[in-house]
């Protein structure tokens, strides 16, 4: 039988879709104008790396710090919404502004807004997943979620390309075709967001009449009290914190360390188009593939593979090499973001999925602060940035082991 959509469903696909413009724009053409900005300061690509994970990791502890506040709050009824709508704001606010700054140091301070922006609504949005679908659909669904974020943001993607390498022909500056390019980005998220604003109601949340922030951090402390009490919840956050931060971390420094290792731009840039093309095939056959096999079996072959790319990346020396890389990494990353989202939200109360997302992406966002913070210090100290990623190697097997310690838990709850 076909699989069906239904317009809730449709329409949070369609946010995945439009938040996947800027994170693409992100780990693309965004560093290579950063290294631009730089270079104009008189940084060298080498030097300026550091600081672009320096950048990435302080928007990763700002998210820590206040998505689980916020998730805690939205799962009061009415919240949700609100506090989404706020954080897409800022994010695309932000994303606007990057295009005028022309200083380097100013770029990297409202970078790390505009990200925590994003970052933050993906909080309320993956918690969304358990108001907009059942628990039987939500691998496919969130499968299908990332899919056409891949594909879907290509379009702005390739429009901005014509515009930053075509910028002579077109009588442009450098400056002036970045400012068009981030405008068009920020159009794109929020046009692809107003469906669901439109679709989306609250199913699952909590009646309560007064929001404190007091209260928020009573409730907090309460929700880490039944996650640690819950074996598979807890060691299951736990093992994403590390395999997360692998996949984050070079998410975030694809760009920056194709450049450290002296590859072309335009090559980098093809190559993770490349990247996206190969993800959308690729997440929704996870999609299907987890109608018939366990999601955890499917995220544990994931996990395995990323430390087989990791190892090549410290091995690869040409732009072939960095294709090939490209290909790997399309085949496995919308695997394990969807399948490691729907995962979580069919272990988790559904009631609580703000607050208990917001807590998971503490994990989420620590593992990334340390993955990039580790791949920037270890480079800037050896001057090597593939010294700097192989570290990644062994976060990826830390959290192999704990993932599989938390499946034989909710194993042993399913035959109870």
């Amino acid at each position: 039988m076909k699989f069906k959509l239904s317009r809730q469903e449709k329409a949070w696909m369609l946010y995945d879709v439009g938040n996947s413009a800027f994170i693409l724009l992100v780990t693309t053409i965004m560093p290579i104008y950063f290294n631009y900005l730089a270079g104009k300061a008189g940084m060298t690509s080498v030097e300026a790396l550091p600081y672009w994970g320096y950048a990435a990791a302080v928007s990763t502890i700002l998210v820590a710090f206040i998505g689980p506040i916020c998730g805690t709050m939205a799962d009061i009824k009415n919240y949700k919404k609100r506090f989404f709508i706020l954080m897409v704001g800022l994010g695309a606010l932000g994303c606007v502004l990057l295009g005028i700054i022309p200083q380097w140091f100013l770029f990297l301070v409202v970078f790390v807004l505009a990200k925590t922006g994003y970052s933050a609504s993906l909080v309320f949005y993956d918690s969304m997943l358990t108001d907009v679908t059942t628990e039987e659909r939500m691998d496919r669904v969130s499968s299908q979620g990332f899919a056409y974020g891949y594909i879907g943001s290509c379009i702005p993607f390739c429009l901005g390309l014509v515009l930053v390498l075509g910028a002579d022909k077109l009588g442009l500056t450098m400056e002036t075709a970045m400012c068009l390019t981030f405008l068009l980005t920020a159009l794109w998220w929020i046009v692809m967001t107003i469906p669901l604003l439109r679709e989306y109601e609250q199913v699952h949340y909590r009646e309560e009449g007064r929001v404190s922030i007091g209260g928020t951090f009573r409730s907090l402390g309460r929700i880490l009290g039944e996650m640690k009490a819950d074996k598979k919840v807890f060691l299951f956050m736990i093992a994403f914190f590390f395999y997360i931060d692998g996949v984050y971390t070079i998410i975030d420094m694809a760009t920056s360390y194709g450049e450290a290792l002296g590859i072309d731009s335009t090559g980098l840039l093809v190559a993770l188009l490349v990247t996206q093309i190969v993800a959308f095939p690729c997440v929704i056959i996870f999609g299907k593939l987890a109608g018939r096999f366990r999601a955890s079996s499917l995220i544990s072959l994931c996990i395995i593979a990323y430390v087989g790319i990791t190892i090549f990346a410290v091995l690869m020396q040409t732009q072939t090499h960095f294709f090939i890389l490209a290909v790997c990494v399309g085949m496995f990353q919308g695997g394990i973001q969807a399948l490691s989202r729907s995962h979580f939200a069919k272990i988790i109360p559904p009631e609580k999925s703000g607050e208990y997302f917001g807590i998971l992406d503490i994990c989420g966002k620590g593992a990334s602060f340390i993955g990039t913070s580790l791949v920037s210090l270890i480079t800037q100290i050896t001057g090597s940035a593939k010294l700097g990623v192989s570290v990644l190697i062994l976060l990826f097997a830390v959290g192999f082991f704990l993932f599989r310690r938390s499946t034989r838990y909710l194993e042993r709850g399913n035959q109870k």
